[in-house]
């Protein structure tokens, strides 16, 4: 088996996997020793120098390594902490929203939800049930349509432009009889909730179905979140959405002051 790295578009062979693998334990190295020159990393992988040295050009090349100023030593990059972050932000979203939940879930009895966007899909990070959920389905890590669901709405409401732009252009699945699928109705749409502060789903996502969600903001402004509130059709009834909004915005923006937000 050769010791070079195989960038071979498409090619998941075992070549493939084993650079990963080095990749990975390079990380690892300047985890555990803070700094280490090539020769150093290449006697520890078991590899020649000279295979050490490419792969750190690709890990050096994403940011996730960088040279040392003295001796040519690598130590991790700042793509390191760029991946930290991510997951430190999810982990704080978690941990700040727990009690704005719970106590949101205790007052309207429903099922609440703080989801975020990933590329095309919004993906629900903590749950919490009312008395009145009528069943204990955990939507925690499940992945949902944007344009169907009210979080999904709100994500992309407040996208920038370009990024509203491309997610209208693709085509909208329709799930139900009630799904928008008309691009030009669900702009008009993601304009409203922007000027009300909070949007909707009535039926388009599962029958029987409805909910209202308000965004999230983090420290600097951006909307990093949707907090969501959902239920069955003939408890949550369109014409109580305003009134259920009310609570839903109250909420999300008690989540959003303890994300570091005083807008």
């Amino acid at each position: 088996m050769s010791n070079s790295v195989d960038s071979r578009p498409g090619d998941a062979g075992p070549a493939l996997v084993q650079s990963v693998d080095r990749a990975l334990n390079i990380l690892e190295i300047l985890a555990r020793r803070g700094e280490a020159g090539v020769t150093d990393i290449g006697k520890e992988l078991g590899v020649h120098k000279s295979t050490a040295f490419r792969l750190l050009a690709v890990l050096e090349n994403r940011g996730f390594v960088e040279q040392a100023e003295e001796r040519g030593n690598y130590r991790l990059g700042f793509g390191i902490v760029r991946l930290a972050g991510a997951i430190t932000a999810q982990l704080d979203l978690t941990r700040q929203s727990r009690v704005a939940c719970d106590r949101l879930a205790a007052a309207l009895g429903e099922t609440v939800n703080i989801a975020i966007r990933d590329a095309d899909r919004a993906v629900n990070v903590t749950q919490a049930l009312g008395a009145s959920s009528v069943a204990s389905y955990n939507w925690v890590g499940q992945q949902t349509p944007l344009h169907a669901t009210s979080s999904g709405k709100v994500l992309v409401a407040y996208a920038s432009a370009s990024e509203r732009a491309r997610i209208l252009a693709q085509p909208l699945e329709r799930f139900t009889a009630a799904t928008i699928t008309d691009p030009q109705v669900l702009a008009l749409e993601l304009d409203q909730i922007k000027a009300l502060g909070w949007g909707c789903t009535a039926e388009e996502y599962e029958v029987g179905l409805n909910a209202v969600a308000a965004p999230v903001r983090g420290a600097d402004g951006t909307v990093i979140a949707a907090l969501s509130v959902s239920g069955p059709a003939y408890r949550l009834p369109p014409d109580e959405f305003p009134r259920i909004a009310q609570h839903v915005v109250a909420a999300a923006n008690e989540v959003s002051a303890q994300m570091g937000f005083f807008g």
